[in-house]
C-alpha cells in the first residue's frame, strides 16, 4: 500500500517565553518569514515559520530540555556566508564531514537545540 506520504512541518521546543529570542534567531537572523498561528494555537505560545513549501514550528514546553542529539537540517545555496552570518551573531559552529559532497555544520538555536546547516547541492 502507497501512503504517498510527505513531510508538512517540523516542530522544535522552546522554553516558556522564548519567543522574542527565537524570533530573532529564526527570523531575523536565519531569513525565515513568520506565519500566523491559527487562532485556537495562538494562546500555547510558540511561533511558527516558513521553510520553503513546508514549515517549521517552535512550541512552548514547560519542562523544555534543549535537544543536543535529535535536530533538522537545513540546506542553503550561501553556506559559507550563512555561517559567518551565524558565528558574528555570537552562535559558534563545529564543522562535520560532508554527506554526498554537501559541506555541513552544526550550531545551536539560543535554547541549546542543534541546529545542521548543509549545501543544498554537492561542491565539485
Amino acid at each position: 500500500m502507497d501512503f504517498a506520504l510527505a513531510l508538512d512541518h517540523v516542530q522544535i521546543a522552546i522554553p516558556v517565553g522564548g519567543e522574542a529570542r527565537a524570533r530573532a534567531f529564526y527570523g531575523a537572523l536565519l531569513g525565515l518569514a513568520e506565519l500566523s498561528k491559527p487562532a485556537d494555537m495562538a494562546a500555547r505560545g510558540g511561533c511558527w515559520f516558513a521553510l520553503g513549501d513546508r514549515q517549521l514550528h517552535l512550541g512552548v514546553e514547560g519542562d523544555f530540555r534543549p535537544a543536543r542529539k535529535a535536530h533538522v537540517a537545513l540546506v542553503t545555496d550561501a553556506l559559507d556566508a550563512l555561517r559567518a552570518r551565524v558565528e558574528v551573531h555570537g552562535h559558534p559552529t563545529k564543522d562535520d564531514s560532508p554527506v554526498d559532497g554537501r559541506y555541513r555544520f552544526f550550531t545551536e538555536d539560543p535554547f541549546g537545540n542543534r541546529i545542521e546547516f548543509m549545501d543544498r547541492t554537492p561542491r565539485t
